[in-house]
């Protein structure tokens, strides 16, 4: 409604003006055409005036008394008082000039050619008139010279009755308009006397007084007025031409200035509506936004709690408080000791609080336990980021809970069952080697019982030598001690056991599987190659689980040269340290290599080429290598085989010392 007024009134105000300017434009019409009626009833009066006195002396001339002398010197006084005749001549019956005054070099004279000159001239058709009619003639405009134009009056002579000549009054256009026509007309319109082809014979204008006035602007074209000026006639007119007053300038100003106040105000007027819709729009996506987000966060199971920077909760989601059993009233507004925090374990709630209002909340997650309403316990993951405004101020911060007790549960679940299986891997890998072990412990076994007997016999004998005996029996310890450490082997990589996480020396680890697989290579015709150094930094890691992986992938690598010519069986074993902080274990072998078809899912669970394999030994292997935070991965070995690497990070602060080459 208010746009619509504001158009109305812009309508009404517009309607107003268009009827002001019009009846301005009507009355300055009425005022251009009085005016230009003046001036011509004006230039007509001087013009009767001036041919009074030139018909006064053209009666003169008619009387058989006239004195040359004495016309002359009337002629001379007329033209010298009226400065609209530009020159007086007296023409003899036949057209030749009797007298001029002021004298011209053109008029023509009296002689036997003088019928010839007087066609010639523009007054020869007024002559002829004057003389036919016996009344004043009117000629022609003509040029007068280069830069001004007028037109002839002529008045015939008759003396009793017989035509003897006629008397010419030559009158100029610029004398006129400038003699004639008042000052404040000329700063008003601009006068034009135009013949019948328009073209312009005399003007007046501001031009010709703008030394005095100083106004040089263009008339307007719109505004004239034609007025026939006759006498002389022959179609010479008077155009009267105005110019644009000072008036209507201010007034188009005005008009303007009013006009662009009305829009902008319509401008305003319209902005403001468009703020306002605007305005209504985003109030309704604001009301849909909110609805989504508020059913969008009763929806989920994550539990959302915001704190302000003083550490006072300003708002938890349904999910947290069915999380902790408290009503939201119960927590909004309230500050440390919180109400689920465990009371035994309020120190270290504390400064987890602390932490996170320092902004040193960990990214990976706070773990925490945290006590019900009812008195449960449950373990809780906390995820903390910062709460920005829309002007870019931190304000707090939104904690995301999420209720792990499950999860735990679960993982310690997969963890035993991990546990179970490596002990089944172990033992299975055991098995397969029972058959060789047994046969390298019946050697040290069969030592022992040789030097028994041997000694039994010399005692027995009482011929012994007391360091014979010594010696044999020391002969005996060592295949007894030889005995035990592969047992002791076999023991510690069977036995069921938590797992223990030290640092341990990665090359004692690949000391003792070179050990136990010894007895395998040896019987394949294997030769074993490991390069170790004892001063490599140490690991952190399970022994007997990283021993499980290193085993796995040696028996893997003898077997796969099964079909290797005997000459040609060798499996390295090499340890690195690397840039990044790092130990290389590469063992390769000199065997078929992987096929590109079975590559892919070489590490899968369950996934063998063997009759009677599982396929969950690599895939073990690959869970116990990412457990101690390192990657293992296969490579095809340069000249036929295979590689099989794995990363392991040192502990900090372990010095490095170059490699040494063993061979077993």
């Amino acid at each position: 409604m208010p746009i619509v007024a504001m158009a109305l009134v812009v309508v009404l105000l517009g309607a107003f003006l268009w009827l002001l300017q019009r009846n301005e434009r009507d009355e300055q019409a009425l005022e251009l055409i009085k005016d230009a009626l003046w001036v011509e009833q004006n230039m007509r009066f001087q013009l009767t005036s001036d041919e009074d006195k030139l018909e006064r002396l053209a009666e003169g001339l008619g009387r058989e008394t006239a004195d040359v002398r004495q016309v002359a010197d009337m002629a001379h006084l007329i033209v010298n008082t009226n400065p609209a005749i530009e020159r007086v001549l007296w023409l003899d019956a036949q057209g030749g000039a009797r007298l001029v005054d002021p004298p011209a070099e053109s008029e023509p004279e009296s002689g036997p050619e003088s019928d010839e000159a007087l066609a010639a001239s523009p007054r020869a058709d007024a002559f002829r008139i004057a003389r036919s009619s016996g009344f004043r003639a009117y000629g022609a405009p003509y040029r007068i010279d280069a830069s001004d134009a007028g037109f002839d009056v002529v008045f015939p002579l008759y003396r009793n009755g017989t035509f003897v000549g006629a008397l010419v009054g030559v009158f100029s256009f610029e004398a006129m308009l400038t003699h004639h026509v008042p000052w404040w007309f000329a700063q008003r319109y601009q006068l034009e006397i135009t013949d019948v082809r328009g073209a312009v014979l005399g003007a007046k204008s501001r031009l010709s007084v703008i030394g005095s006035t100083g106004l040089d602007s263009a008339p307007d074209p719109a505004r004239s007025h034609v007025i026939p000026f006759d006498p002389p006639g022959h179609g010479v007119s008077l155009v009267v031409t105005a110019y644009p007053s000072d008036s209507n300038a201010t007034r188009t100003i005005l008009v303007v200035a009013i006009f662009g106040l009305t829009g902008s105000a319509l401008w305003s007027l319209w902005s403001l509506r468009r703020h306002i819709a605007g305005r209504l729009r985003a109030e309704e996506a604001l009301r849909a936004e909110h609805a989504f987000r508020k059913a969008m966060e009763d929806s989920l199971t994550v539990g959302m709690r915001a704190r302000d920077l003083d550490g006072r909760i300003t708002y938890v989601n349904p999910a947290f408080c069915r999380m902790v059993g408290w009503p939201a009233d119960a927590m909004v507004g309230r500050g440390p000791p919180m109400p689920y925090w465990l009371p035994e374990d309020l120190d270290r709630a504390e400064a987890a609080f602390r932490e996170v209002l320092a902004g040193r909340a960990p990214e990976s997650g706070l773990e925490m336990r945290f006590r019900r309403a009812n008195g449960e316990r449950f373990d809780a993951l906390i995820y903390e980021a910062p709460l920005i405004d829309a002007n870019g101020r931190h304000t707090g911060w939104m904690g995301s809970v999420l209720d792990i007790t499950e999860r735990k549960k679960a993982e310690d679940l997969a963890r035993q069952q991990q546990e179970r299986l490596q002990q089944t891997s172990r033992l299975i890998t055991m098995g397969e080697m029972a058959s060789t072990l047994a046969h390298e412990l019946n050697q040290p076994l069969s030592a022992i019982a040789s030097y028994c007997t041997g000694c039994l016999n010399r005692l027995r004998s009482d011929r012994f030598d007391t360091q014979e005996v010594a010696a044999a029996l020391d002969k005996l310890a060592g295949q007894a001690r030889r005995a035990g450490l592969i047992v002791r082997r076999v023991h510690d990589f069977v036995r069921k056991s938590e797992p223990n996480v030290a640092p341990c020396s990665l090359a004692e680890v690949l000391e003792d599987c070179v050990g136990l697989m010894g007895a395998d290579a040896a019987r394949l015709g294997v030769r074993v190659e490991l390069s170790a150094s004892a001063d490599l930094p140490q690991v952190a890691g399970d022994r007997i689980l990283l021993q499980q992986v290193v085993l796995n992938l040696m028996r893997n690598g003898i077997e796969a040269m099964a079909k290797t010519p005997r000459a040609e069986r060798r499996l390295s074993v090499t340890v690195t340290a690397t840039q990044d902080g790092a130990l290389l274990t590469d063992i390769r072998d000199q065997g078929c290599g992987i096929a590109p078809e079975i590559a892919d899912g070489l590490f899968s669970p369950f996934f063998t080429t063997k009759s009677e394999g599982m396929g969950m030994g690599l895939n073990i292997c690959r869970s116990i290598v990412e457990h101690h935070h390192g990657r293992l991965w296969f490579e095809a070995a340069p000249g036929g085989g295979s590689r099989f690497l794995f990363t392991l990070p040192v502990l900090p602060n372990s010095m490095l010392t170059p490699p040494v080459e063993t061979a077993r």
